[in-house]
């Protein structure tokens, strides 16, 4: 992980291989085109004012994460100026102009990532306070993100294309006294280093990541931050009667697991539940994807990914709030001794589900979870799952969508989820759709009307919450796994997408901000 630190440092004296500064759109018609700014005077001061106009010259528009690099001016300790762009310059309010904190984050996300091979640089965009800080810090730690694990150069040495990550990053204008400022360097650290934990799970190859291994990583990092845990094998969960997760398990030679992380706080008040799906491979079972489908399943486990990751992130910070979380594990496999299209499953709660697509799985795994974490009476319940196709095609690949049984909470997991800038939509549970999944031979089926499987599923998992607990669905199909080009601090692969919803949601509810 790159190291973060701040400084007050003037940034023509530090020594770093790149002074990192930010420029945006000029606004109204008698401006420049190109603006610097704020952080940056003392770099544009060395060009003698004359540094917009310089970039402008090699083609920088300020356009949002658009990174130009020139040399720097006679007497930097650096030799190389990387400008990334803000977009718009923000109109000044009262307390003067200030660049969203999300703004801040994909710009430095996209600096760092052009930075591999450096040793240190310096970036020296605008703060205007601690929540500055914390973007910048946190847009750094995820842009500079690489999964190396099965890379080799030669010398059996983690590599990126050659090169190492950014080792360190000085934030400038952060006052390494302040306290805020510090809590701010130490939260980002704390969640971008478990969110990018998450994405080393989600982009590890199934044939390292089975139930058991992810198990086996889940009590590591318990043991490490005094959660407890608990893990249920083939034979706890056959005793429990877990239909849903041994159903989906069935075909394959790696046995399922569920595993449940407690973190607890002698100060709490409010106890938050988090469920994560957790697929490490999909084939579809005996209802096999067709060809196209199955190369990147391995991320179907990104839910559950989330879920550990928020969980040992707010144990990381010391969150006064109780929070269980339920990774429900399972691989996806067809073979004779698959569940078949027809079997009928008796679930966790007794329900019966007749099972007509094993491709379905996710939300069957998910019920038994659900219904788990609804025997401990928490206060509200959040999963979290790469659930359908059809929110894909709903919202397409950046956005998730959230449902609920109670629509001010959806509405709070949707503000909580745009604040740490995680694009996400709030999305309805019509109730006509529920008649859909009736089965003549069981409770309920685990398919229902095809327009509107999105929604369907979530009134799925809607009949294995407990009753008056408050609940929430995010189904992150689109965003949890990037088949694109990076862009801002996202890389291509598994994205951790959620992990921050949800950690946000906790600190929220240990502030008694949130129900």
């Amino acid at each position: 992980m790159t190291a973060l630190t701040l400084s007050t440092a003037a940034a023509p004296g530090l020594r770093a291989d790149a002074i990192v500064i930010g420029v945006a759109k000029g606004t109204g018609s008698t401006s420049e085109d190109l603006v610097v700014a704020p952080g940056a005077e003392a770099v544009d001061k060395a060009y003698d004012g004359k540094l917009a106009g310089v970039l402008e010259t090699l083609g920088a528009s300020g356009a949002e994460g658009e990174v130009t690099k020139l040399p720097a001016p006679s007497g930097f300790k650096a030799p190389v100026v990387v400008a990334v762009g803000l977009g718009s310059q923000p109109e000044k309010d009262a307390n003067g102009a200030a660049f969203d904190a999300e703004v801040l984050r994909k710009a430095a996300g996209a600096a760092a990532r052009t930075l591999v091979g450096a040793k240190k640089a310096a970036f020296a965009l605008p703060v205007q306070d601690a929540s500055a800080i914390g973007a910048i810090g946190e847009g750094v730690l995820l842009g500079a993100y690489s999964f190396d694990a099965y890379k080799d150069n030669g010398k059996n040495e983690k590599a990126k294309n050659g090169k190492a990550p950014l080792a360190e990053a000085t934030l400038l204008g952060g006052k390494p006294r302040d306290k805020e400022h510090k809590a701010a360097v130490e939260r980002a650290t704390a969640v971008a280093e478990e969110l990018n934990r998450a994405r080393d799970l989600i982009n590890t190859p199934p044939n390292d990541l089975d139930p058991e291994a992810f198990a086996a990583v889940a009590q590591a990092a318990a043991k490490e931050h005094g959660i407890k845990v608990q893990v249920l094998d083939e034979k706890a969960l056959e005793k429990g009667g877990y239909g849903g997760i041994l159903g989906v398990g069935a075909g394959s030679a790696a046995g399922p697991r569920l595993v449940k992380l407690s973190y607890t706080s002698s100060k709490a008040k409010k106890h938050l539940a988090l469920v994560g799906k957790g697929i490490t491979y999909d084939s579809g079972g005996i209802s096999l994807k067709p060809a196209g489908h199955n190369e990147t399943m391995k991320c179907d486990m990104s839910g559950a990914a989330a879920v550990f990751a928020a969980v040992v992130a707010a144990a990381r910070l010391g969150l006064e709030v109780n929070i269980t979380g339920w990774l429900a594990l399972a691989e996806n496999m067809p073979s004779g001794s698959a569940t078949r299209p027809g079997d009928v499953l008796r679930m966790y709660s007794g329900k019966t589900v007749e099972v007509l697509n094993t491709d379905a799985e996710g939300r069957l795994v998910l019920a038994d979870a659900l219904w788990a974490a609804s025997q401990e009476k928490p206060d509200a319940i959040v999963d979290v799952a790469t659930l359908t196709g059809a929110m894909m095609l709903a919202l397409g690949s950046r956005t998730f969508g959230i449902m609920a049984n109670d629509d001010a909470f959806r509405s709070a997991v949707h503000e909580a989820a745009e604040e740490v800038g995680e694009p996400a939509w709030p999305m309805p549970l019509p109730e006509h759709l529920r008649k859909g999944m009736d089965s003549p031979t069981a409770d309920i089926a685990n398919m229902g009307e095809r327009m509107g499987g999105g929604l369907v599923a979530g009134l799925f998992l809607r009949e294995f919450v407990g009753e008056g607990i408050t609940w929430a669905h995010l189904d992150i199909a689109g965003p949890a796994f990037n088949e694109g080009g990076p862009f801002g601090y996202t890389p291509k692969g598994g994205t951790g997408t959620a992990v921050r919803t949800l950690v946000r949601l906790a600190e929220l509810t240990a502030a008694g901000d949130l129900g």
